[in-house]
């Protein structure tokens, strides 16, 4: 794995299990093959706080910053909660 990836995994652990798995399971299974602006977008995401970031993807509260919405229901998908 490139040195980038590793550095996002590790934005990843929230400390939360919840947080954890969800952009985890993302960073895994879909950040790789997104396009360039949804990898960057999700990069941002990753920079708001940990009780914003819980109220968006746990839920059905969105962002003022309507940018990340196409991106939330991506990273909530229920399949990709199995560990």
């Amino acid at each position: 794995m490139n040195k980038k990836f590793k550095q996002l995994q590790w934005q990843c652990r929230r400390g939360t299990q919840e947080l954890d798995r969800l952009l985890l399971a993302y960073l895994k299974t879909d950040y790789l093959t997104a396009l360039t602006s949804e990898q960057q977008l999700f990069e941002q995401f990753l920079t708001l706080e940990d009780n914003l970031l819980l109220t968006f993807l746990l839920s059905e509260k969105y962002p003022n910053d309507s940018k990340f919405a196409s991106l939330i229901p991506k990273i909530r998908q229920p399949t990709l909660l199995c560990p």
